[in-house]
């Protein structure tokens, strides 16, 4: 479940207030510049880059807190969903056809960033048609309201938003456009590929070469900037993702006993072999880095458990970055493969 459905999930959870009660008097919060720690921030922010307090101030005057946004990220933590309850909708019929119609339309610019990041296409297409659809759902929020929010109102994570905050503002000043007009996800993640502000500007790129950034409307700079990013976490071009895995039966057990939330330590090859653990069909040009076992959590029959095993590769771990989920990372790789079968059926 997305962050964005969890908070109007969490929305539908808050009962009504009963009309005939007398409601409360609605309180006006003061503008963000008014406050001691804001204004310490601003001037931070003055100190050690070339923006202006008083600039930081006026635009911080009119970041607006947004409840719901504190309300979502505040929502009880839940048992994590299993592989086949977190998979199916992101697997969608629909959202491999929105895939295979995004790699038709913007297929020369897929084979150039493949050429230059060794990124295949059909990950670049997978990570989009998970994120956001394609670009259908890059968020409603103001991303300074959100970022300001989480920034001063949400102190658990108050120091990772101000970072962000630091960095969307000097994204703004660097591409030239208001901080007070994109909008993104709850958490401040932005454009098609709801890149982080620290992100866009360590790995967004103009990959069409017009003079400027953009990742909400800009396809070939959101295709570039996506294959950049990987690339830029070590992306091994060739390499798999993953490859199903043989377990003897006889060390079944102690293999499943170095799982840990349904992912292994990354051990050698070797290491593995020695344990009675194989990956199926796997290549003779395989990289020497450690991998994991993985296990993801199959639907149930007759009310058994059921699950299948992996051998998670390094390209595997590069794709967590991007998100730090075994669940987000295994659904794109199989969206991406249902993408690329559907794709090559369609040619």
């Amino acid at each position: 479940m997305s962050l964005r459905a969890l908070a109007v999930f969490a929305l539908l959870l808050v009962p009504l207030a009963n009309a005939a009660e007398p409601q409360p008097a609605v309180q006006t919060r003061p503008p963000y510049s008014a406050r001691a720690d804001v204004r310490a921030f601003a001037a931070e922010i003055a100190a050690s880059t070339g923006l202006s307090q008083q600039q930081v101030e006026r635009w911080l005057a009119r970041a607006k807190f947004q409840p719901k946004i504190v309300a979502a990220m505040d929502r009880p933590l839940l048992l994590p969903p299993k592989w086949y309850e977190y998979a199916p909708p992101l697997l969608a019929p629909d959202r491999v056809s929105g895939g295979v119609a995004f790699w038709r339309a913007n297929a020369s610019t897929l084979a150039r960033a493949e050429a230059e990041y060794g990124v295949p296409a059909e990950i670049v297409v997978a990570i989009l048609g998970v994120e956001t659809v394609y670009g259908r759902n890059t968020g409603s929020y103001r991303v300074i309201d959100a970022l300001a929010t989480l920034a001063f109102d949400y102190p658990r994570r108050a120091p990772f938003f101000r970072g962000e905050l630091r960095e969307y503002l000097l994204l703004a000043q660097e591409q030239g456009w208001s901080p007070l007009e994109p909008t993104g996800s709850f958490a401040g993640a932005m454009g098609v590929p709801q890149f982080m502000p620290g992100s866009h500007r360590q790995y967004a790129v103009d990959f069409d070469s017009d003079g400027r950034i953009d990742l909400w409307h800009d396809t070939a700079d959101v295709i570039g900037s996506v294959a950049n990013y990987l690339a830029r976490h070590d992306w091994l071009s060739g390499q798999p993702v993953l490859l199903p895995a043989r377990i003897v039966p006889d060390v079944r057990d102690a293999a499943l006993r170095r799982l840990d939330g349904g992912i292994s330590e990354r051990r050698p090859m070797a290491a593995w072999s020695a344990d009675g653990v194989e990956a199926e069909d796997a290549p003779a040009d395989l990289a020497s880095d450690p991998i994991g076992l993985l296990l993801l959590e199959e639907s149930p029959e007759d009310g058994e458990p059921r699950a299948s095993y992996w051998m998670a590769y390094p390209n595997f771990y590069v794709i967590t970055r991007y998100n730090k989920s075994r669940l987000y990372a295994a659904t794109v790789f199989a969206l991406a493969q249902s993408i690329k079968g559907a794709y090559a059926a369609a040619r």
